[in-house]
């Protein structure tokens, strides 16, 4: 049986050997990071299953390492805090995480709460669709070893500028992008006036993908916020 990869990221080293311990005693392989950017140098080298990622941290935080993990990858992330507020959670959740624990917690809860998101992950969701390199969203397909797009098995064809949107809001179903977190993220550069030109590649990606663009199935505007890829049943 092969062994699900946890990472779990805190600046402070008695949490992560407490962690470590509930963790390993359900089977559970734990890597640790006490910082944004040490995490993100271990994603690159370990297939990781999920993320217990704490806020406070030095030289790069929880929200910002979640907000760079996000733009790439769509593995689980419970964010670990010792804050309580409300503006706290939303925050967190708003910048890609799956759930939000508020320390001190209970060991009990925390396992649950993991154990349940790997198997929405590993089970339910599209882990064994990315080992081959495949997002899907219902009949949507994106293979990004080939860069390939296909909507019921047809094979679309994009442009480089159209695939990077498609793939930035299919790695992240669900969650909606502000115009100009989707222009900094696929020109990788400021935002400033980027309204039309985000609009102008978001209608052309629709009339490729969309049955009837005017009733967009799979992107989805938020009016007032920005767009998604609709979840499918």
């Amino acid at each position: 049986m092969i062994k699900h990869n946890v990472l779990v990221v805190d600046d402070e080293k008695e949490i992560t050997d407490a962690i470590e311990i509930y963790l390993m005693n359900e089977g559970l392989k734990v890597f640790k990071a006490y910082d944004g950017l040490e995490a993100l140098d271990i994603l690159m080298d370990n297939d990781i299953h999920l993320i217990l990622m704490d806020i406070m941290m030095p030289r790069l935080d929880g929200l910002k390492a979640t907000f760079r993990i996000r733009e790439e990858r769509n593995i689980p992330i419970i964010i670990l805090s010792a804050k309580s507020e409300d503006a706290d959670k939303v925050l967190g959740l708003n910048m890609g995480a799956d759930d939000y624990i508020t320390k001190p917690f209970n060991p009990l809860e925390l396992v649950a709460r993991v154990k349940s998101q790997l198997r929405r992950y590993l089970n339910l969701g599209n882990y064994k669709s990315l080992e081959k390199g495949e997002l899907r969203a219902g009949g949507l397909v994106l293979n990004t070893l080939d860069k390939s797009v296909s909507v019921d098995g047809e094979e679309i064809k994009l442009t480089p500028r159209e695939y990077k949107i498609l793939e930035l809001l299919i790695s992240n179903q669900g969650r909606v992008f502000s115009i100009d977190e989707i222009y900094e993220i696929v020109w990788n550069e400021p935002s400033y006036n980027s309204e039309n030109t985000v609009a102008v590649h978001i209608r052309r990606i629709r009339e490729k993908i969309e049955i009837n663009p005017k009733e967009p199935k799979y992107l989805k505007v938020v009016w007032g916020i920005g767009y998604k890829i609709e979840k499918q049943k």
